[in-house]
């Protein structure tokens, strides 16, 4: 394999610190990120001969498969091919070992995946696993290919990427490093090389006027879930039906617009959850910093209506522990208060991560001590902590919150809803989806008739599984020659609903590492890549173009 080229010299700017002593890294592609993709795209480049670096912002690799999401959202496991379907064989051939076993016997785990057993033994696959699990993988799977990772290396967003017309020649880092690279593979949640790069993006949700579709912006009382309050009657107010005493915690003062319209906020985030019920295993739910019963009067309330179905997303992995979701109108998903995530800075974007940590560990509290919580799910509650043998180094707590969705590009084609929904089909597939278009709650708000709602939760069943088109992952021409993103996609709202889920971010960076390796050898742009070749490449390696026969 070619190597890493590594360059030190000093640069005079102007009397500026910036640049003395500055270290240049060269690579023939080089991926900015640390999550499962980024892992599955060195991997990938590696394989294929290329010199490869990993600039990773994040100390730990995987991103959410590693940080708490161990109950895969699969879709349809036989459209899963190539590397992604191999990570997931990788997680079962290590449960094979009676080691990995160490809390619970393999014979009686019992648990079920998404439409797919948890431990699929026709295929040897398995679609639920703990965080440390995944983590060890990627990791192996990375030392095993010799590939070169920085870690806690974040792009410098105050300082211009290095470009000559279309062509990002480099990038440089907060710690005053130098990124050079033939191609660029962005493969963080938040897009911001490809921000940095000048191609286009959005942030937010289309109108439905945009692409013509029918379930993208607002979408008011689309009761798919149990996500909202429905029937559940409860007064907004802290004197309940007088507005003058006040608005309640977590709820937004402003109007809601009308059903598919536009707007720039998100779908909500949230922590992923790990937790045990292993005594000798276990970190106590303690009181979190700053914590204030009254930020969960409305919890409260809502279990003084009848509430019951606080454990309803606690699904099992293995060793008696839990990846924990949201569900119910008051839950883990800390709504509205993560809209100006995807442009914030890094000291915003860790202040908004942090009050959803606080949140969240407060919402066990609050569900494990406070009086209005049902005697019966405190005392479940209580049987719960977090786990000794997860996230070591942040006290049982994952380390990645759970970006749903944050800057999407706007590229060479855009994955709309009616893609999805099958109303047209690409013809330059790079792999396949088949999970409902789905979208968490964006915003809490008053009804006219003055009580709590939620508004934005989508859940939209595909009639059939969908190509997913090689524009996905590329810029426009004019924008930028020589990057690939994986995972802010060019999408819709609606339709990044479905094709956000990690099987298909490592669907999507084999394919694009692909794609980078054959722009090197053919001297090309990216977009220039010629899709028969791409075809032939993708097939070859197992990855899944059109829906098996049956």
């Amino acid at each position: 394999m070619k190597k890493i080229k590594v360059l030190f010299y000093s640069l005079l700017l102007g009397g500026s610190l910036w640049g003395q002593n500055t270290t240049t890294l060269q690579a023939d592609i080089v991926v900015y990120g640390g999550t499962s993709a980024a892992v599955v795209a060195a991997v990938k480049a590696a394989q294929l001969g290329q010199s490869v670096l990993v600039i990773s912002p994040d100390q730990h690799l995987g991103g959410m498969s590693a940080a708490g999401l161990g109950y895969t959202d699969a879709g349809k496991t036989q459209l899963i091919g190539g590397l992604s379907k191999m990570f997931y064989k990788k997680v079962y051939n290590y449960y094979q070992a009676e080691s990995a076993w160490k809390w619970q016997k393999k014979s009686n785990f019992n648990a079920k995946g998404q439409g797919t057993p948890a431990i699929d033994e026709k295929s040897k696959t398995m679609w639920v696993f703990e965080p440390h699990v995944a983590e060890h993988i990627f990791d192996q799977w990375i030392a095993d290919h010799k590939i070169k990772v920085y870690k806690n290396e974040w792009l410098d967003r105050n300082k211009k990427i290095d470009k000559k017309g279309t062509t990002i020649e480099a990038f440089y880092t907060l710690s005053g490093k130098k990124i050079e690279g033939k191609v660029f593979i962005d493969a963080t949640y938040e897009g911001d090389l490809m921000a940095a790069a000048g191609v286009s993006y959005h942030v937010g949700r289309e109108s439905i006027a945009v692409y013509f579709e029918k379930f993208n912006g607002v979408q008011k009382k689309l009761y798919q879930h149990d996500h909202n309050f429905k029937n559940f009657k409860i007064s907004p107010y802290w004197i309940p039906g007088d507005a003058s005493s006040g608005l309640l915690p977590k709820i937004s003062p402003d109007p809601v617009s009308k059903n598919g319209t536009g707007d720039h906020k998100m779908e909500a985030y949230c922590y992923r959850l790990c937790l045990t019920t292993v005594k000798e295993n276990q970190i106590p739910i303690e009181k979190p910093e700053g914590y204030d019963p009254k930020d969960y009067e409305i919890l409260g309330r809502l279990y003084q209506k009848g509430w019951k179905k606080t454990f309803k997303k606690f699904d099992a992995i293995p060793n008696f522990k839990t990846d924990v979701n949201n569900h119910g109108p008051f839950s883990h998903d800390n709504i509205g208060m993560n809209h100006d995530y995807p442009e914030a800075s890094y000291e915003r974007r860790k202040a908004i991560a942090k009050e959803h940590e606080n949140y969240q560990k407060g919402l066990l509290y609050f569900t494990a001590t406070d009086a209005r919580v049902p005697k019966k799910i405190r005392t479940a509650m209580l049987k719960w902590g977090y786990p000794k043998d997860e996230f070591l180094d942040n006290g049982g707590f994952p380390h990645q919150l759970y970006i749903r969705e944050a800057r999407r590009m706007v590229g060479a084609y855009v994955m709309t809803g009616n893609v999805v929904r099958g109303e047209t089909e690409p013809e330059d597939p790079i792999g396949m989806g088949s999970y409902n278009l789905d979208s968490h709650n964006v915003q809490r708000y008053v009804t006219k008739e003055g009580w709590i709602e939620n508004e934005g939760d989508v859940g939209i069943e595909p009639p059939r599984p969908y190509k997913i088109a090689m524009g996905t992952v590329l810029p426009k021409a004019n924008e930028c020659s020589n990057l690939v993103v994986p995972v802010c996609v060019s999408s819709s709202h609606i339709a990044y609903g479905s094709i956000r889920m990690e099987p298909i971010f490592m669907i999507l960076a084999e394919s694009s590492a692909q794609i980078a390796a054959l722009a090197i050898q053919n001297k090309s742009s990216v977009q220039e890549v010629p899709y028969a070749k791409l075809q032939q490449a993708l097939l070859e390696a197992g990855q899944v173009m059109e829906e098996p026969k049956k």
